[in-house]
């Protein structure tokens, strides 16, 4: 039987931003942290059914680099889960827009978010929500590049591509 790779577009934190979020990852969700480095996914497998439109999108486009403020920790999936969801959304589905242009007119309304524990592989307890609310996380996060990833069998995900964003100053006009 073939592999199955699901793929999906994600913004991965930049490592001298995410410090505090990996360190939470790690100690709270060590499978997860294990699989994929801290991101905020762009667009999920069950959207990129046309890939060569999305690559081509990618790669034509000039998209500019995006900065999301991210909230405080809250639990979801009936509490299982801990992210740190945004209210912020303007840039991220503009880009997302952009991504998916050519596939469909009006992309979905997705909440961009750092998942801290993921509720597949963790289990929050009030305990773990209260040490979880005492970090301090950063308030922004700036992206730089969208990567192309893979997940072959539910395995480790693997960078399949990546892709720069734009900063405002080397825009054109």
């Amino acid at each position: 039987m073939p592999a199955k790779t699901r793929k999906q577009l994600t913004l991965f934190l930049q490592k001298e931003q995410s410090w505090s979020v990996e360190k939470i990852r790690q100690r709270f969700n060590p499978v997860q942290a294990g699989m994929i480095d801290a991101h905020v996914t762009l667009c999920r497998d069950n959207e990129l059914t046309h890939i060569d439109t999305v690559l081509a999108n990618l790669r034509s486009s000039y998209l500019p680099e995006i900065a999301i403020r991210f909230e405080k920790p809250a639990r979801f999936e009936a509490g299982k889960g801990v992210w740190l969801p945004s209210t912020d959304t303007a840039s991220y589905h503009t880009l997302r827009t952009n991504v998916l242009r050519g596939i469909v007119d009006s992309p979905a309304q997705k909440i961009p978010h750092i998942t801290l524990m993921h509720p597949r592989n963790s289990a929050c307890t009030n305990e773990i929500f209260e040490r979880i609310c005492e970090e301090t996380f950063p308030t922004f996060f700036t992206f730089k590049e969208i990567s192309l990833i893979g997940q072959p069998n539910g395995g480790k995900w693997e960078v399949l591509d990546r892709f720069e964003l734009h900063s405002a100053k080397s825009l054109p006009g």
